[in-house]
């Protein structure tokens, strides 16, 4: 697949944050996994989830969509303070966690610094602003991301949301006043991947942080999913848009 618009037009780069940005997705679902399995218990499951398992259930998800996906198979449908108070509950604990265990990595900051100069650095994730926050602050990105150039599926929009919905990015591609024609997007998971495409931005997918096993079949299905090129590192997103 090619882009749907040249990328010497592009201006702007909307990153996607956990997987993308910093090696965060095992860490939140094994901090995850506890408050999850006594949500479940709640449910009526009758054994515990591994975090892996948790993972693969719903990787590229937030845990609002996450957990009304969950009680949907139990015959539930939660909304209201019960579930706001599930996911406040598993924000505090994975941003503690995340703030414990990740820490600047040279081959995201060196490309990403040198993106900077030439692009309009975005971010764009299911996650909460908060833990957002706090995970560019340990991983020493936050000062190439403004706070006005943040964008959060649980937060920023009126009614909270998830990936694969595409409502994050077009809120994204609204306030920065940017369209498919000018902003490429950076994804790791399938959902997060499906989110960008639905909204129109042409997508590179990244495994930069996916376990080596599992690499050729993230990269087969980030094609699948729409993206248009698929790469290994920051370096090579940077080369593609040099």
């Amino acid at each position: 697949m090619s882009p749907a618009a040249p990328l010497e037009r592009v201006t702007t780069v909307l990153c996607d944050a956990d997987g993308t940005l910093f090696p965060s997705e095992e860490p939140a679902y094994a901090a995850s996994a506890g408050v999850t399995n006594r949500f479940l218990t709640e449910l009526g499951a009758e054994r515990e989830f591994a975090p892996e398992e948790l993972q693969a259930m719903t990787n590229g998800k937030n845990f609002r969509a996450a957990a009304q996906e969950l009680a949907r198979g139990y015959g539930r449908d939660l909304a209201g303070p019960e579930l706001d108070g599930w996911v406040a509950q598993e924000k505090d604990v994975v941003t503690a966690h995340l703030r414990t265990v990740l820490v600047p990595d040279p081959s995201v900051q060196g490309p990403l610094r040198a993106l900077s100069g030439r692009f309009v650095l975005a971010a764009v994730t299911s996650s909460a602003s908060s833990r957002l926050d706090a995970c560019l602050e340990v991983a020493g990105l936050a000062d190439l991301f403004d706070p006005d150039r943040r964008f959060s599926a649980e937060d920023s929009l009126p009614v909270p949301t998830s990936k694969p919905d595409p409502a994050v990015y077009a809120l994204a591609g609204r306030r920065l006043g940017v369209s498919p024609d000018t902003a490429v997007a950076v994804e790791d998971s399938i959902n997060g991947a499906l989110s960008a495409v639905a909204a129109g931005f042409p997508t590179i997918g990244t495994v930069q942080f996916v376990p080596e096993g599992e690499r050729p079949a993230r990269e087969a299905a980030l094609r699948e999913a729409g993206a248009f090129a698929v790469v290994r590192s920051w370096a090579e997103v940077a080369r593609l848009l040099d």
